[in-house]
């Protein structure tokens, strides 16, 4: 099928509209491969994950039960299409009937513009786009009384961060779960359950949740205690295409999937991500996330976007590093953010550096790159 221009042995997508059944009968199997999504390869090269057609509409679905999409739902978003993120927001929406207005790449600007021009009812994006958001000089005039509710995802995001979108847009910011692995997200909150604030959300109907122990994947880490999150379900991947060593490495035999990240889980089931398990920083013997540097500074009124990493020290091994762009127009100190650091955060989580940047390095999903920064700034 083609929607512009002639193309040999493929129908025009006017031609298929015009029919009096558009709908082609096909008959495919539930558990053929749908799709190969890459994964973003943050933390190395990307795979290929195998998807089944089970796995896809399954999540699109649950995703648009969960998030209560209607047939006059309009969702403004700049997620990439090809990535599993944008593929459950896009086509969560059309299963509902709803209006997806699909930008080319996010600015913020422009955002907010096609917001108040569509009275969209949603806008969806990851930690990033709410910061640029929240420190675009248009936010002062927009119009965001259309906004119902909106979803965040990739990476976390701080509570700062939540309070100032919710302030200001007047719809509920909902935090949700996902990696390519699974075909989208693997946890949200319903649209009418109680907030809980920090929170990924709890499991999608029928999928398992679990916090396995970080020294023995057989074991449960205790409730509340820091562990890996495992996923297992009908929307876990087939395995990485023509990797059958990663595959192994990553599902178990039993169908649980390790998916890299640290979390804790409450006596409800709702899950709460410290940080990726390979992005830890270990100094003087003791773990540091850096979502938890980054969530304290992110609350400093003079900081618009921040990630932290490890620096290499002789004495402690490694000490975290702040990397900041301040907000237009503020000219914070590294003191500044340092004192702040030692009012918020016990002392061997304290970052002992602050660089300040004009940019953050993030991928085509708008996730920070925290291992190009530390490439960046390594001699």
């Amino acid at each position: 099928m083609v929607a512009f221009g002639d193309c040999a042995g493929a129908v025009a997508f006017d031609e298929l509209l015009a029919c009096e059944d558009p709908t082609p009968t096909v008959v495919v199997d539930p558990d053929a491969p749908s799709t190969i999504g890459y994964t973003s390869g943050t933390t190395g090269h990307p795979k290929g994950a195998v998807q089944s057609h089970r796995a896809v509409l399954l999540n699109c679905a649950l995703t648009a039960t969960m998030h209560g999409r209607r047939s006059d739902d309009v969702v403004v978003t700049a997620l990439p299409a090809p990535h599993v993120y944008g593929n459950v927001v896009i086509n969560g929406t059309l299963l509902a009937g709803g209006t997806v207005v699909l930008m080319e790449r996010f600015a913020p600007g422009e955002a907010l513009r096609l917001i108040a021009e569509h009275r969209a009812t949603l806008f969806e994006g990851v930690p990033a786009m709410y910061a640029m958001l929240l420190a675009a000089p248009e936010l002062a005039e927009a119009d965001l009384s259309s906004l119902t509710r909106c979803t965040v995802g990739g990476q976390t995001i701080p509570l700062s961060t939540i309070e100032r979108w919710q302030t200001r847009s007047g719809a509920p910011l909902i935090e949700l779960w996902g990696m390519t692995e699974v075909a989208g997200l693997g946890t949200t909150h319903a649209l009418y359950a109680p907030p809980v604030p920090g929170s990924i959300g709890v499991a999608l109907p029928g999928i398992e949740l679990r916090i396995a122990d970080l020294d023995d994947v057989h074991r449960d880490a205790p409730t509340g205690e820091p562990g890996e999150l495992m996923v297992r379900g009908p929307i876990v991947m087939s395995g990485y295409h023509g990797n059958p060593g990663a595959t192994a490495e990553t599902i178990e035999p039993d169908g649980w999937l390790h998916t890299g990240d640290v979390a804790t889980m409450d006596a409800t089931g709702h899950v709460f991500v410290v940080d990726r398990r390979k992005d830890m920083i270990i100094t003087g013997g003791y773990n540091v996330y850096p979502a938890e540097v980054e969530r304290v500074l992110a609350a400093h009124p003079d900081v618009a976007l921040v990630a932290a990493g490890p620096v290499p020290d002789e004495v402690r091994g490694e000490i975290a590093c702040a990397y900041v762009v301040p907000v237009a127009g503020r000219a914070p100190t590294e003191e500044q953010l340092l004192a702040y650091a030692r009012e918020h955060l016990a002392a061997y989580k304290r970052p002992r550096l602050v660089r300040f940047v004009e940019t953050l390095p993030a991928t085509s999903t708008g996730k920070i790159m925290r291992r190009e920064l530390i490439k960046q700034f390594t001699p």
